[in-house]
């Protein structure tokens, strides 16, 4: 799978590489470290990701803005997005769901538990029937 990651903590870029490394079949991360990024790889000449891992809070343009974006084109709607954020917070959680996401996961703070998480979403993915990307 092709999996787009929009994140600007490097951290949390070294822990999802990590830990998806680990693993026997190989997935494509493609990083963007804000919402501005993320639209430019998505309008870009790249194949479009199968999914979207979106962290909320972010410079520039935050992870809702981004999903609001997302969501209002034709073509970038049907993404999966899952939101994968330290936001505990009810109103992000519910804006989220009605604009349209996939899933909204809380990063643990323990790397075993985020591992268990992230393995955990991305089987579900992987026996989903994705929209391949053009």
């Amino acid at each position: 799978m092709n999996i787009l990651f929009i994140e600007d903590d490097a951290i949390e870029s070294m822990k999802l590489n990590r830990t998806i490394s680990k693993w026997p079949v190989k997935h494509k991360i493609i990083q963007a470290k804000n919402g501005e990024e993320a639209l430019d790889i998505l309008n870009g000449p790249e194949k479009l990701p199968d999914i979207i891992l979106l962290d909320l809070n972010m410079p520039r343009m935050n992870g809702i803005e981004f999903l609001r974006i997302l969501k209002d084109d034709a073509e970038l709607r049907y993404l999966p997005t899952v939101i994968l954020t330290t936001s505990q917070n009810r109103a992000d959680l519910l804006e989220c769901y009605r604009i349209g996401i996939a899933g909204y996961i809380i990063k643990p703070l323990k790397y075993e538990d985020y591992e268990d998480k992230i393995q955990k979403l991305i089987a579900y993915w992987e026996v989903n029937e994705l929209i391949k990307g053009s």
